[in-house]
C-alpha cells in the first residue's frame, strides 16, 4: 500500500525540490505538493503526512489541517499548537525547563484598532507604565521587538529610556517586548528535525547568514552538548518537530534567543549546501517514518478528537 506525504510551501524552492525527490525514492511512498481545496466538515485526508512551511500566511491552509489532523493525517508542525504560540509564552515556558534566556518584559500596545475606545476598552489596562520597574529589570541595552516574532521585523536596540520610549511610540499595533541585550561572544543556529535531530550551525546575525566550518573545534565540547540538550527540551515542550533554536552564548552560557519557529528557513543558498543536504536527508527520513507507523497519529494529544470516530467524505459519494 502506497502512503502519500504532502507537502505545502510558499516561494521556496531548494528544498521542496530536494524533499519530494528524496521521499519518492522509497518504496512505498509517495510524496508531492499538496493539493487543498473546498473541505468537508467530514472528510478523508489523502495523505498520511502534511508538512507545513505556509501555514502562518495562509489561513485557509491552517484551517484545513486542524481538520485533517482530526482525520488522522500527522501535521508537521501541529497546526493548534502553532496557532496558540508565541514568542514571549515562550520565553516563559522554556524558562521553566532550565534553559537559560534573555530577562523579557512584554509591553502593552501603544495604538489600537479604531474600534477600541482607550477610555472605555482599556479598563484593565495599567496606565502610565512603570518604566522604571521595567528598565530596573531588563537594563540597558535592550532589545525591543515584536511578541509574536516575524524574522528581524520591527527590531530595535535601544540604549536609554529615551530610545526605548522613542521606538515603542513608533510601534503602532504590535505587542512589543523589551529583552536584555546579550552581548554574545558566539552565535549558534540549531536546525531541529523530529525534535531530537538538532545540528548546530555557527551563524553571524551581523551577516545574517550561516558559517560553514571544515571541523568540529569551533565550540567546545560541554557548549555544544547543553546547546543540543536544551534544544531538545524546548522543541519536547513546544511540541514541535521542524523547528530552528537560536543561541547567544555569553560567559559560556547558551542563551535562547529565538525558538518558536516552526517553519525555518531551509533553503540551501541560506544554510550551505553542506548542512542542506543533512537537513533534507533528516526530513525525508522523518516524514517516511510516520508515514509508515499506523501508530503516529495527533488525535490522542486532544481531549475533543477522542469523542470524534473516523468520518466518511462526503465529498466522495459516488465516486
Amino acid at each position: 500500500m502506497t502512503e502519500r506525504i504532502g507537502l505545502l510551501c510558499g516561494w521556496e524552492d531548494s528544498f521542496p525540490k530536494a524533499f519530494i525527490e528524496g521521499c519518492n525514492k522509497v518504496p512505498g511512498i509517495e510524496a508531492d505538493f499538496a493539493k487543498i481545496g473546498g473541505t468537508a466538515e467530514r472528510f478523508t485526508s489523502p495523505y498520511r503526512v502534511l508538512i507545513d512551511r505556509i501555514s502562518q500566511e495562509v489561513k485557509h491552509y491552517r484551517f484545513h489541517l486542524k481538520a485533517a489532523a482530526l482525520a488522522g493525517t500527522y501535521v508537521v508542525n501541529d497546526p493548534f499548537w502553532w496557532s496558540a504560540d508565541d514568542k514571549f509564552f515562550g520565553y516563559s515556558l522554556v524558562q521553566r525547563a532550565g534553559v537559560a534566556v534573555p530577562r523579557t518584559v512584554m509591553l502593552p500596545q501603544k495604538d489600537y484598532i479604531p474600534a477600541i475606545d482607550k477610555h472605555r476598552s482599556l479598563r484593565n489596562l495599567e496606565f502610565p507604565l512603570n518604566w522604571e520597574s521595567i528598565v530596573d529589570h531588563v537594563k540597558f541595552p535592550a532589545i525591543l521587538k515584536p511578541a509574536d516574532g516575524g524574522g528581524w521585523r520591527d527590531v530595535t536596540v535601544v540604549k536609554s529610556p529615551a530610545e526605548l520610549l522613542r521606538a515603542y511610540d513608533a510601534s503602532g499595533m504590535n505587542v512589543m517586548t523589551l529583552q536584555e541585550f546579550i552581548d554574545f561572544e558566539e552565535y549558534v543556529r540549531c536546525i531541529c528535525v523530529g525534535k531530537d535531530r538538532i545540528l548546530p550551525i555557527q551563524y553571524s546575525p551581523a551577516r545574517r547568514a550561516y558559517v560553514v566550518n571544515d571541523n568540529d573545534d569551533w565550540i567546545d565540547k560541554g557548549l555544544y552538548e547543553r546547546i543540543i540538550k536544551d534544544s531538545v527540551t524546548t522543541n519536547t515542550i513546544l511540541g514541535y518537530d521542524m523547528n530552528s533554536v537560536e543561541f547567544a552564548i555569553k560567559d559560556g552560557v547558551p542563551y535562547a534567543i529565538d525558538f518558536t519557529n516552526p517553519a525555518p528557513d531551509m533553503d540551501i543558498w541560506s544554510i550551505q549546501e553542506k548542512y542542506f543536504h543533512i537537513v533534507v536527508d533528516w526530513m525525508v527520513d522523518f516524514a517516511v517514518k510516520l508515514a509508515k507507523d499506523k501508530s503516529k497519529t495527533m488525535t490522542d494529544t486532544y481531549r475533543w478528537a477522542k469523542l470524534a470516530g473516523p468520518q466518511p467524505d462526503p465529498m466522495a459519494r459516488g465516486k
